[in-house]
């Protein structure tokens, strides 16, 4: 069975150099369509106070079938992968889920 719990992204961005304004640029526009989604808890931006080139992604999901309607979203894949994605020297996301103890 689709697990039901609440998803937690962490996604971390090494951006290539002289690109970080334009990779933020983009990202505001990511942030105000990924915050529409029904399935969106929240989506939160942030960069490394020691390296400017590193954007960490916080982003929240009401479950696993709401993470997959973000990923195959028109402008996830136009914004993130068509032109985010090429001015990125790495990228790394780690899907999570809460564990009750």
């Amino acid at each position: 069975m689709e697990n039901q719990n609440p998803i937690h992204v962490f996604a971390t961005w090494k951006v290539k150099e002289g690109q970080i304004e334009n990779v933020l640029q983009l990202l505001k526009t990511v942030h105000n369509e990924s915050i529409k989604e029904e399935g969106n808890l929240f989506y939160k931006i942030h960069q490394s106070k020691s390296d400017l080139n590193t954007i960490i992604l916080f982003e929240g999901y009401s479950n696993e079938a709401a993470v997959a309607e973000h990923r195959n979203s028109p402008y996830f894949q136009d914004l993130v992968l068509g032109k985010i994605v090429p001015l990125l020297e790495n990228r790394e996301i780690i899907l999570t889920t809460l564990l009750e103890y």
